[in-house]
């Protein structure tokens, strides 16, 4: 496998993305991403833990994207200034130190800092994204880049489930030092196996990259469409993801953390729309795409709505939800991608940012939303953010129609 991913990185001459080198990248991400959402079913069993009321627990989601977001901002667009081994490197170990530092957490208040840091630190799966859209031709971009997604919608579903089923074995905590170590395993297979590719020299200083991707929110119309149905989407998908545990896990239903994590599977169907939605916006279609599985987020939230009495139904709503939200998550980055291609961590830093501020918001909402009317409320909540992003998204696709007929 290195031989192959060296002999395709090694020259600077225009070439099809390996498939080696794109399965390494998907890897990579499947882990680092899963960071993020490993807490998701262990919600429940850390307010137990560090006596945190039930209502407040969503904040370590909320934590995690507070990180994410700078993040975002301030370690992403490096990927155009400094050598993206060294940055990806860097990130992995940091992780495996933070991510100890939350298993051995013993007070509120430094969960929540460790949980800062393991946010901040896991959009290395960022830097991995761009890096590949800088790798792949013009003609496979949006297939690579569906590829790469693939693996971190694989990865945040293996999160939901693996730290359920450690979680039941050997508690909450064990989840955080199992991530630990994989990350360090996972720094030492990078070094010996990530190409080193020269970044494109950049005349701005470290300071001045970070003004232009501020910038860029101002200059690009794509970014700012696309970033605001980034972050309805992400805020849909963290209400769901945020709240399903409590009324899976309290009476009658009363599941495990494993049980409950293995409905995490069910949402499979991301990572095949994350590889089809790519080669359907490389073939020009991603207008339609959008539209399609936002009409499709919209109605997913009827059948999840049944939860508490039909656990089929649950499963099929989570399997559009999951399907339509990593359809349009795609064919946005594919978007925005082919709109500033000499910007490409800047531009997934600047669009991720509206992804996290999403996520951030949501999981509060939903909890809280939970703890004062129910189940059925929580499903109300999404179903309006999801409507209001399949409105955004007919204005402003009617607003470019308009405007391309002048």
């Amino acid at each position: 496998m290195t031989a192959q991913v060296d002999s395709a990185i090694k020259t600077d001459q225009p070439q099809r993305l390996s498939q080696s080198l794109t399965l390494l990248f998907s890897i990579t991400c499947a882990l680092a991403v899963a960071n993020v959402y490993v807490a998701q079913p262990l919600l429940d069993s850390m307010a137990q833990s560090l006596g945190v009321a039930p209502s407040m627990i969503g904040i370590v989601v909320t934590a995690t994207q507070v990180g994410y977001a700078l993040g975002l901002l301030f370690i992403v667009p490096l990927g155009d200034l400094v050598n993206r081994k060294r940055l990806i490197l860097t990130q992995v170990v940091l992780s495996a130190i933070a991510l100890a530092a939350v298993g051995a957490a013993q007070q509120w208040l430094a969960l929540l800092g460790a949980m800062i840091a393991v946010g901040v630190l896991a959009v290395v799966v960022q830097v991995l994204v761009a890096y590949t859209a800088v790798l792949a031709a013009p003609s496979q971009r949006g297939q690579a880049v569906g590829t790469v997604t693939s693996g971190i919608v694989l990865g945040i579903l293996l999160a939901r489930f693996s730290s359920g089923l450690i979680a039941d074995i050997a508690g909450w905590r064990a989840v955080y030092f199992v991530s630990s170590g994989l990350m360090l395993t996972l720094a030492a297979v990078l070094w010996n196996v990530v190409p080193v590719r020269a970044t494109t020299r950049q005349k701005k200083s470290y300071f001045g990259l970070i003004r232009s991707l501020f910038k860029l929110f101002i200059t690009e119309r794509t970014l700012r469409i696309r970033g605001l149905l980034a972050l309805l989407i992400f805020a849909a998908f963290s209400v769901l993801w945020t709240s399903m545990v409590l009324p899976l896990s309290a009476p009658p239903l009363s599941l495990s953390h494993t049980a409950i994590g293995l409905f995490g599977l069910a949402g499979v169907a991301g990572a095949l729309a994350a590889r089809r939605a790519g080669r359907w916006a490389d073939q020009g279609m991603g207008q339609r795409v959008t539209g399609i599985s936002l009409g499709l987020l919209t109605l997913s939230w009827l059948p999840i709505g049944f939860a508490e009495t039909s656990l089929i139904a649950l499963v099929f709503g989570v399997i559009l939800l999951d399907f339509a939200v990593q359809a349009v998550h795609v064919t946005n980055q594919s978007l925005i991608f082919a709109a500033r291609p000499d910007a490409h961590s800047r531009m997934v830093g600047a669009y991720m940012c509206f992804y996290s501020v999403g996520s951030a918001l949501g999981a509060p909402a939903a909890t809280q939303v939970y703890a004062l009317w129910g189940w059925w409320a929580v499903c109300l909540l999404g179903a309006l953010i999801s409507a209001s992003a399949l409105v955004i998204w007919f204005i402003s696709s009617h607003h470019s129609t308009a405007h391309q007929g002048r």
